[in-house]
């Protein structure tokens, strides 16, 4: 498993979902008590969230953590394919 490959899957997925859900990644960062450059560049693939981190974005987005990793690995068999 790459590591660079994982954390942009992991971005990808993070705006994809915050689209779909219509926030800003200023809204995005003010609903998880993050600053939204975090949330940039966790988009981008050049930070990687804590567990904690992961579940508070989960939270506001409505989506399960189960079914966000659900959507990372997804993307990541994507690139390996």
């Amino acid at each position: 498993m790459n590591k660079k490959q994982l954390q942009k899957c992991f971005g990808e997925s993070l705006r994809n979902l915050r689209i779909k859900k219509g926030l800003s990644q200023e809204k995005l960062a003010g609903e998880c008590s993050l600053d939204r450059t975090f949330i940039s560049l966790l988009e981008r693939g050049l930070r990687q969230p804590t567990i904690s981190t992961l579940f508070k974005i989960s939270e506001v987005l409505e989506i399960k953590s189960s079914a966000f990793i659900k959507e990372i690995e997804k993307n990541y068999e994507n690139i390996a394919d």
